[in-house]
């Protein structure tokens, strides 16, 4: 995989310092960190609550460097990250939300991205050459990002600014192996000294939707992002990757999603949900709580699928035809 360069460039659909992004040595998008950062810096975050997110800020850097001092390889190297990714889980969902005398963690956790977002941070760390040889030497980008979706040429036969007018729509996806792409147009062949639209853009060969509670109307959004992504890039595929299913399960073979995956299991009923943003009652019901958490842990068998899958269509998927009949089949 590339290198991160020092320098600020465009990473992900906007212009950041990419050493903020990505800390050394990790190399990876950080979404989860960038989230805990912004937390401390909000101005509704209960005083009692702020040290709490800046000792799970110095766990957060531990867990990073605990991932990238693993030596395991393989499917041993697998488990070990879903060991560390169960364990950091509990320190986000118990010991900072579950546990404050406050309720704007627990009601605001969906809107802070929290718990989702450490499924976002922690997905690209299966993309290892460690677990998948055969990423090989590909230059590959890792992590969330805005995906190309769809392109268009917003010009009129008789425009005289000489421009075709490329324009191209991006959709953001929580995780994606693929390659950036720059395009040039122009009405004339040579593109020297004349107008030309020059845009770049990301095209995301897999891609993930990382849901914390998939329902109905999640898996219908998902469908049509995965039939939009599908026809934007013929050869991609996408996974919708949920922690905890609310709704009964659908095929997915009348769709464009490659599988669906549930981390977890399924979700607390509304009866008892409605009273988890009650601090007293989450007090005196904690260790029923913790009990279910550590009862139902990002199952390694279904993380397991997922890597099988990245790794079959890393084996089989090409796109050159050129000697197909040769192979016999394409």
């Amino acid at each position: 995989m590339a290198d991160v360069p020092s320098e600020p460039q465009e990473v992900f659909g906007e212009t950041v310092d990419v050493q903020e992004v990505a800390i050394a040595p990790y190399h990876r998008p950080t979404p989860h960190g960038d989230k805990l950062r912004e937390l401390v810096r909000n101005p509704k975050l209960p005083s009692v609550d702020r040290p709490k997110v800046l000792a799970l800020l110095e766990q957060y850097d531990q867990w990073l460097r605990e991932m990238a001092g693993l030596a395991s390889a393989g499917d041993e190297k697998v488990r070990d990250l879903v060991a560390l990714l169960n364990a950091y889980k509990e320190k986000v969902e118990v010991d900072l939300i579950w546990d404050s005398s406050e309720s704007f963690l627990y009601r605001q956790k969906g809107q802070l991205k929290l718990d989702n977002s450490v499924l976002e941070e922690w997905f690209p760390w299966l993309v290892d050459p460690a677990i998948m040889p055969e990423l090989g030497g590909n230059d590959l980008v890792v992590g969330p990002a805005k995906a190309f979706a769809a392109a268009r040429f917003q010009s009129s036969l008789t425009d005289v600014n000489g421009r075709p007018g490329l324009i191209i729509r991006n959709k953001d996806q929580d995780f994606t192996i693929g390659r950036p792409v720059y395009l040039k147009a122009s009405f004339s062949s040579s593109f020297d000294g004349v107008v030309t639209d020059e845009v770049s853009t990301y095209v995301a060969y897999i891609a993930a939707e990382l849901k914390t509670n998939l329902d109905k109307t999640m898996f219908q959004e998902a469908s049509a992002t995965s039939h939009d992504l599908t026809i934007a890039t013929p050869g991609s595929h996408y996974f919708l990757i949920c922690e905890y299913l609310d709704m009964t399960p659908i095929s997915s073979a009348g769709t464009d999603i490659s599988e669906v995956l549930v981390l977890r299991g399924r979700r607390t009923g509304s009866q008892d949900r409605r009273n988890y943003s009650d601090a007293e009652y989450r007090r005196k019901n904690r260790d029923e709580y913790v009990a279910r958490l550590r009862k139902f842990p990002v199952r390694t068998e279904v993380v397991e699928r997922f890597v099988s899958n990245v790794r079959a269509i890393l084996q089989n998927h090409t796109s050159d035809l050129s000697d197909a009949v040769e192979r016999g089949y394409f």
